[in-house]
């Protein structure tokens, strides 16, 4: 069965709308309680835990207490951290041994939407076969006619403290750079509190910005899909470096100090050279997704080390990551996982990370980033009206072999719709931009003809 309401990163939509309208948010929250119920053995005494996080979204509480209402109906306590970074709560789900977890957040997209997102009492995201399942719970409660009743919710200020004090373990504390001059950008999210004491904490004075939410500014001309104000920050400032999360925190994207812009490919390229000298990068493994690029596997190659691809979300990273044994993966987008610290992307701990293997190696980030060779790359995304199928469209899946025997070789084609919006993304790859826009135009004006909204 085909899932409706999970994407590639849990529920998404705009606030208030179907399937993020109260009654269904509410009917989510049973639904989920069920699910727990199903998994506890027989003789469990206690009453099972879920702890819920939000971003900064205007709507993130109302459906917080929407949630949590179904969830406390169907026999499930609930623990509210507030404003807190997705990756927190999968950390605190496992480390204070919550049946599950529950962050409300539309990450990078616009306040208007908003999200559920699901973890498992590991930390992970809840695999394909269990988020189908739990939406057959929920279309069952939908078709009884349950009605939502509110909850209050009381926020706890303990489980940010304990997530930042596991950060800053992570991090080896201070690394004496307190002399660098970083600009960080919050995207007025999930970072906004936390950021500041982080940086503060491992003694950098760092210039924070976007860190005034107020509930509809979120990634409102800033953070990581955004970087315009961070790299002319960074530059007009003369600082060393400048990093930006996006809404959630998840995922965390870098600025070098003359504006130049380090992604996902060139973080993870930093990382594993850093594990790979300390022998800490098992089987010499890098698991990364289709939308990497071809650059990144290149001058892996050229350092003995392996890269394997996934299809895009950093869940099924860390599921390949967790097959393989790797400890490294993440996706362009900067979703980066540190799998000794980790179970999802965290854009607090990356940088954490990134500083310190700046102090380790007394390199710059610009320094560290020089091995990457990027092939010319471009994303053109098309409106759909419906996502039929590739495989039920002959004359899409023509257009994009002729391209790919074209290319051999020389680049590749990434075709994907979206898992969050109603559109269909064509990426391609070459040696070359000339290359790269030509085969672009082609596949655009035969997927629009085929698929345009």
């Amino acid at each position: 069965m085909s899932k409706q309401l999970f994407g590639t990163d849990g529920i998404r939509g705009v606030a208030g709308e179907y399937p993020l309208d109260p009654r269904t948010v509410y009917v989510v929250g049973l639904a989920l309680a069920q699910l727990i119920q199903e998994s506890r053995s027989a003789s469990a005494a206690s009453r099972p835990q879920i702890l819920i996080g939000m971003d900064t979204r205007e709507s993130s509480v109302p459906l917080a207490r929407n949630l949590a209402a179904g969830l406390e109906a169907g026999g499930v306590g609930v623990r509210c951290a507030g404003v807190i970074p997705t990756a927190a709560v999968a950390y605190l789900t496992v480390a204070d041994g919550f049946a599950s977890g529950v962050m409300i957040s539309a990450s990078h997209n616009s306040f208007e939407d908003n999200g559920i997102k699901v973890f498992g009492p590991d930390g992970f995201k809840l695999p394909d076969g269990r988020e189908a399942h739990l939406e057959e719970m929920i279309f069952e409660q939908l078709g009884e006619g349950v009605e939502p009743s509110g909850s209050e919710l009381s926020t706890d200020p303990d489980p940010a403290n304990q997530y930042l004090d596991h950060l800053l373990r992570a991090s080896g504390g201070p690394q004496g750079l307190a002399s660098q001059k970083v600009i960080v950008d919050c995207a007025n999210g999930a970072a906004s509190y936390l950021a500041p004491r982080l940086f503060e904490a491992l003694g950098i004075a760092a210039t924070i910005i976007h860190c005034q939410p107020n509930g509809r500014n979120i990634n409102q001309d800033c953070g990581s899909l955004y970087l315009d104000a961070l790299r002319k920050k960074v530059v007009a400032a003369g600082a060393d470096w400048g990093v930006a999360f996006d809404g959630d925190a998840d995922r965390a994207l870098f600025v070098a100090h003359d504006g130049a812009i380090i992604d996902g490919d060139s973080i993870l390229l930093v990382a594993a050279e850093h594990m790979a000298a300390n022998h800490h990068l098992t089987n010499n493994l890098v698991v990364t997704t289709i939308m990497a690029n071809m650059g990144l596997e290149k001058a892996l190659e050229k350092k003995g080390l392996r890269m394997v691809r996934t299809p895009v979300g950093d869940k099924y990273v860390l599921e390949e990551m967790v097959r393989s044994g790797a400890v490294l993966g993440g996706e362009q987008s900067g979703h980066i996982i540190f799998r000794e610290y980790a179970t999802t992307g965290d854009g607090l701990l990356t940088a954490c990370m990134i500083l310190r293997i700046m102090a380790d190696a007394n390199k710059t980030l610009s320094a560290l980033r020089n091995g990457l060779a990027v092939f010319p790359q471009k994303l053109q995304n098309i409106r759909v009206k419906r996502k039929i199928p590739i495989s039920e469209l002959p004359a899409l899946q023509e257009a994009v072999a002729r391209s790919e025997k074209d290319l051999a070789g020389r680049g590749r084609v990434v075709v994907r719709y979206s898992g969050t919006e109603p559109l269909v993304r064509i990426m391609v790859e070459a040696e070359d931009m000339p290359l790269v826009d030509e085969h672009v135009r082609r596949l655009v004006d035969v997927f629009q003809a085929q698929l345009g909204a």
